[in-house]
């Protein structure tokens, strides 16, 4: 059952497409971001059983609607696996001249978050105390009480 209400659905949004470029025009709308993100995934994903999957790829506007919103928002997706990079060819250096010291930066504020919470908490704790042998106690040792 629910698989054939999930097919009567993609039929009905086939029908409402038409021959539309978008749900409402040539421009998208939040209906448009809605009903992509749920068919994309049930139209590229490998899945154990594929009868919606085929459903919808039988449905030729639905499969053209989600092709023409992956060029046109996602044009790196044709096999890359990364976005583009920005235009002017600046490498990844040269994008961010300060990239190690942010890093290093962070990872001390880091480590001295972590250092304060121990401290706070009680779980480090530094004792003061004086070196010398002058000032060396001899440790005693209590002897438990037998009992008799």
């Amino acid at each position: 059952q629910l698989y054939r209400e999930a097919r009567e659905c993609l039929t009905l949004l086939s029908q409402r497409l038409g021959s539309q470029k978008f749900f409402f025009g040539d421009s998208p709308a939040s209906l448009d971001a809605l009903v992509f993100s749920r068919l994309a995934p049930l139209m590229k994903a490998k899945l154990p059983n594929g009868k919606l999957q085929q459903h919808l790829k039988s449905l030729q506007n639905l499969c053209n609607y989600c092709t023409s919103i992956l060029s046109l928002y996602f044009p790196w997706d044709g096999g890359e696996s990364h976005p583009p990079p920005h235009p002017g060819g600046l490498g990844e250096a040269e994008e961010d001249p300060h990239k190690r010291r942010k890093q290093l930066l962070s990872v001390l504020v880091g480590l001295a978050a972590m250092l304060g919470y121990a401290f706070l908490s009680g779980i480090v704790s530094i004792q003061r105390g004086s070196v010398g042998p002058a000032s060396r106690q001899p440790i005693a040792l209590e002897e438990e009480e037998e009992e008799e």
